[in-house]
């Protein structure tokens, strides 16, 4: 994937399920990275619910939302697929995919009643998956000396840092991912820290998955 910017996407796979009128929906959601995923996501539903009525979905793929699917699956036109659809859209999330599956009960819901269900359906499930920032980030790589370790240590806590990871051995090599934005001044903060010792590398941008503060998932 090409680096263009921050996205939003879940943070895991999610369920929610629910009953109306004696029907019984099933509301799955899960980051995917790939169209190729997302159809493996949707076809495990399908084998883990051969006896459902209708197994309705949505997808959107790319970090530019370039690539948007949906489906109905024997529901009225514009009630199933498209409402999820847009459970997807208002949050703004983009690789990920969303499957509402259906029991029907026996009583007929009509079009506004299917509209309604199925995006409950997506909502509970975005809720429940969670929503996280895919942010444009770095690994910062370095050799701490240990005169220098304890201090350095208790200001990570501090540090718009996470995944650090020490190893020790003649001396500490750190590993962190630290955002792009960040870098340059978590650079500065540390090299103060170890008064110059310490030498830094940084790699690549990649996408990394930052936890927003508030999982709430709009219908």
């Amino acid at each position: 994937m090409s680096i263009t910017g921050d996205y939003f996407t879940l943070a895991a796979p999610g369920i929610h399920e629910f009953i109306v009128r004696k029907s019984r929906f099933i509301g799955q959601a899960a980051p995917v990275e790939s169209e190729e995923a997302a159809l493996s996501f949707l076809r495990d539903i399908r084998e883990g619910h051969k006896t459902a009525t209708h197994h309705c979905f949505a997808y959107i793929i790319g970090a530019n939302a370039g690539l948007m699917r949906y489906q109905d699956d024997g529901e009225p036109q514009g009630t199933a697929g498209i409402p999820i659809l847009e459970v997807l859209k208002k949050n703004s999330l983009v690789n990920c995919a969303c499957m509402v599956t259906r029991y029907f009960g026996g009583v007929l819901l009509g079009a506004g009643g299917l509209t309604r269900a199925y995006s409950a359906g997506a909502a509970g499930a975005v809720k429940a998956a969670g929503v996280v920032t895919a942010q444009v980030s770095q690994r910062l790589n370095t050799r701490i000396a240990y005169p220098y370790w304890d201090v350095i240590n208790y200001t990570l806590g501090r540090l718009p840092v996470c995944a650090v990871t020490p190893s020790f051995s003649d001396q500490v090599d750190l590993q962190l991912i630290v955002r792009e934005r960040d870098a340059q001044g978590v650079v500065k903060e540390l090299t103060a820290l170890s008064e110059g010792s310490a030498r830094f590398t940084l790699s690549d941008p990649f996408h990394h998955l930052w936890e927003l503060p508030d999982n709430r998932a709009e219908v």
